[in-house]
């Protein structure tokens, strides 16, 4: 077997580096975007013919295109843009209480197509898997209908084993020792992949959006099961043994006000809720941004009971968003869902309360910010868990 040692010391055989070159050019278009040859080339220290030769390749494969160059660029020789194929998509799943979210998305976290299903019980497992079955064939049958599916990644709100996928327990859909990821692969011929919802999102957040460049960061999602959070710690996401790690709505946050107790001593999920927000509203249900809309419409109207479960659910936050910042020491926390939505409302208020009851020095460098992908990050944190072998080796597509 012949041997060779790549630019960054690695040692291995030739068809080893050969794929590890090709996925990283590919990685190079989908977290970056198109780029020109030449770039790519400053990028990863290969020389020009070689990267010519691994996107020609990644060209036949079906993953990537190449472009004419840049017209505006006229210093040095022209030099063809490699971009990522838009017809290679990966079906993405959030299942909730009150819905069931579906999307198929590009390489590069691009939304093709998105559905909401709304469902007046609990779906199962295996009712999941039928809806994304049947997503796929309206899409094939539409607008997709030359896509290339990579497979199904499941964006679930409950402890999610890494090792298999298997969800443990999903207190809010009643899910227990659940094998989503076998009855949707049965259900759609594809390979699917499960992780939890929030460290997904963490994920997405991470890759494109409010983290991107962020090497630790605390990011804490607000859905309609409650909270989940995930961990960014020198640049690498933190899974704990299983993959249970992040639940910071399970964590009892100390209410320092006993007229602020809503659940005798509940946790964070049971006190800072979407279900409380609604029911403020006079709203059954709600996706994210009609959610959204209803709060500053009413907040603008000056709804005292709006205000007054707004300001309480802020306060009890504040509390968790410190007991984080003093544990992790974080540069960033992004908050996503309907805790981006009280966050945004009052951010100066919000980032004092939660300095108040931080350790100063920790709390010096942190930033609070929403989630810039909005309703999006779970959908494109579900996509990459889909990705993730194509990326990781462009040619376990190939035959």
């Amino acid at each position: 077997m012949v041997r060779v040692t790549d630019r960054n010391g690695s040692t291995g055989s030739f068809d080893g580096v050969h794929r590890r070159n090709l996925a990283r050019i590919l990685g190079l278009a989908h977290l970056e975007g198109p780029l020109s040859r030449a770039r790519i080339t400053a990028l990863t220290g290969l020389n020009r013919s070689t990267v010519a030769s691994l996107a020609g390749e990644l060209v036949e494969l079906g993953l990537v295109e190449e472009r004419a160059p840049d017209p505006t660029n006229r210093v040095g020789r022209p030099s063809p843009v490699v971009a990522a194929d838009p017809g290679v998509v990966a079906v993405a799943v959030n299942p909730e209480v009150d819905a069931v979210t579906l999307a198929a998305v590009g390489l590069g976290g691009r939304i093709d197509a998105r559905e909401r299903i709304e469902v007046d019980e609990l779906v199962t497992p295996e009712r999941t898997a039928l809806l994304v079955a049947d997503a796929i064939r309206r899409w094939r049958d539409g607008d997709l209908a030359h896509a290339r599916f990579a497979g199904v990644g499941l964006a679930v709100p409950g402890l999610v084993r890494t090792s298999d996928g298997l969800v443990r327990f999903a207190p809010h859909l009643e899910w227990h020792e659940a094998p989503v990821r076998e009855f949707v692969e049965e259900a759609t011929g594809l390979p699917a992949s499960v992780g939890n919802d929030a460290s997904l999102g963490a994920l997405a957040e991470h890759l494109f959006g409010a983290g991107r460049g962020v090497d630790d960061l605390v990011y804490l999602n607000g859905g309609a099961s409650g909270i989940g959070g995930g961990l960014v710690v020198h640049g690498r996401a933190v899974e704990g043994r299983s993959g249970y790690a992040g639940e910071f709505g399970q964590n009892r946050p100390g209410i320092a006000s006993p007229g602020d107790r809503r659940a005798g001593g509940g946790v964070l999920e049971d006190e800072v809720g979407r279900a409380r927000l609604l029911e403020a509203l006079g709203l059954r249900t709600a996706d994210e941004p009609t959610l959204a809309g209803a709060i500053r419409s009413a907040v603008d109207a000056g709804d005292p009971a709006i205000a007054a479960e707004l300001d309480r659910q802020r306060r009890i936050l504040a509390t968790a968003l410190a007991n984080a910042v003093n544990v992790l020491n974080p540069s960033l926390v992004i908050l996503g869902g309907f805790l981006a939505t009280l966050a945004e409302l009052d951010p100066a208020a919000l980032r004092a309360a939660v300095a108040a009851q931080a350790m100063p020095a920790a709390m010096e460098d942190v930033d609070v910010v929403v989630a810039a992908l909005g309703e999006d990050r779970l959908m494109i944190g579900a996509a990459e868990l889909a990705f993730a072998r194509l990326l990781a080796d462009p040619l376990s597509v190939a035959g």
